[in-house]
């Protein structure tokens, strides 16, 4: 897969060495050379320019591009760089950093953004999700805002504890894509019961989570099996990775 990363800094850094890692071809854009020899990057493509600059993108061929993510600490330099990479090259995915989650709201398809990572508000998912049981966490939104990955950590005296997966009237626009049990992952199926302490993770539309929410809460009035809308089945979520050529050069 081809992957263009703006901003060389610690963000972009981590995000390039990971992706080495994983056998996929980096090319990393920054304004200040300087960047390249303290990285301790090995295998990474670099572009010394601005990224704001169509001649810059154009340089950097980033048409060819399976995905380019913006990872400055600047969110005008990120929602620039995402709008000229997805308008103007066709980009099939735009990956922006929010540094500052009071511009959260801007990083959405209207500026090119096909996925907003926003690191405080995903910190804060992970502090909830190590310590709220019997509530509905959000981990990630998805999709511009429209869905998300939840999770809900079962309570021992939940009344989800004996029923099958197939039993639960989930709402319609929810989907049970894993079951975390003793820190094994497990595919969820009709059979399998529901046990205390299971970690159920979900994608959902976030219209839907208050549903869901009202749906597993210990406090709801009804039985899993009274509330909601049937599913008609649960089918996993395949995650497909693109292998691509390298870059020309």
């Amino acid at each position: 897969m081809k992957v263009v990363i703006v901003g060389a800094g610690s963000v972009g850094s981590s995000i390039a060495r990971e992706l080495l890692a994983h056998k996929h071809e980096i090319l990393l854009i920054d304004l200040k050379p300087e960047v390249i020899g303290r990285s301790g990057l090995r295998g990474a493509h670099w572009l010394v320019g601005d990224a704001c600059e169509l001649s810059t993108l154009q340089g950097a061929k980033v048409e060819d591009a399976d995905v380019v993510v913006s990872a400055t600490g600047d969110d005008k330099v990120n929602l620039v760089v995402s709008l000229l990479a997805k308008t103007e090259f066709g980009v099939g995915r735009t990956v922006g950093r929010v540094n500052n989650p009071k511009n959260d709201w801007m990083f959405n398809d209207s500026w090119g953004v096909d996925v907003a990572v926003n690191t405080p508000q995903l910190m804060t998912a992970l502090v909830e999700e190590a310590v709220e049981i019997g509530d509905l966490v959000r981990l990630l939104t998805l999709q511009t805002g429209v869905s998300s990955i939840v999770e809900f950590t079962v309570p021992h005296d939940s009344h989800a504890i004996g029923l099958t997966v197939g039993e639960i009237r989930w709402p319609e626009d929810s989907t049970l894509v894993a079951i975390l049990r003793d820190h094994a992952p497990i595919t969820p199926s009709r059979d399998d019961v529901i046990d205390g302490g299971d970690e159920l993770f979900f994608v959902t539309t976030i219209a839907a989570e208050d549903e869901l929410r009202a749906l597993l809460s210990p406090e709801s009035g009804e039985t899993p099996d009274q509330a909601g809308e049937h599913s008609d089945g649960l089918q996993p979520v395949e995650a497909q990775v693109a292998e691509g050529d390298g870059f020309d050069g």
